[in-house]
């Protein structure tokens, strides 16, 4: 499970360094990919494995096309140089908007990246209460 916020940059050549604690679980190559809200979704590859099994069980209409096509057709497998960065592709960057300032943050089966200040815009948790109400209705209590 992945966990946790970090901030860091990201250089003109496109590296970033993956923090060391997501990096053991992430392990030396995994998959990074366009995610929802403006982000980057990266999954090991163990993970990324299963996402390919479900999404092939899945009937071929519009819809699931346009989603595989937005998921699939992005990723790219990144590799941890000896200073712990990946490369991340330009069309990558140009999605989440990665210029200077970013967040990885750990979300249970992924690490997210974010565009730092998109990353605040988004945490905003002022209506958490309700957030919590509608978990409840999905049978989370806390």
């Amino acid at each position: 499970m992945f966990t946790g916020e970090y901030n860091h940059s990201i250089d003109a050549k496109g590296r970033v360094i993956v923090p060391s604690k997501l990096r053991e679980q992430l392990g030396e190559e995994f998959v990074v990919t366009k995610g929802l809200d403006g982000c980057l979704f990266a999954y090991p590859k163990s993970e990324w494995e299963g996402i390919e099994e479900k999404f092939r069980g899945l009937p071929s209409n519009g819809e699931t096309r346009r989603f595989m096509r937005f998921f699939f057709a992005g990723a790219a497998t990144c590799e941890v140089d000896k200073q712990g960065r990946i490369l991340i592709p330009p069309n990558l960057r140009e999605h989440a908007d990665l210029q200077k300032d970013i967040v990885s943050a750990g979300v249970l089966n992924r690490v997210e990246i974010w565009n730092r200040d998109r990353w605040l815009e988004s945490s905003n948790y002022d209506d958490m209460d309700d957030v919590a109400e509608h978990m409840a209705e999905l049978g989370f209590s806390f």
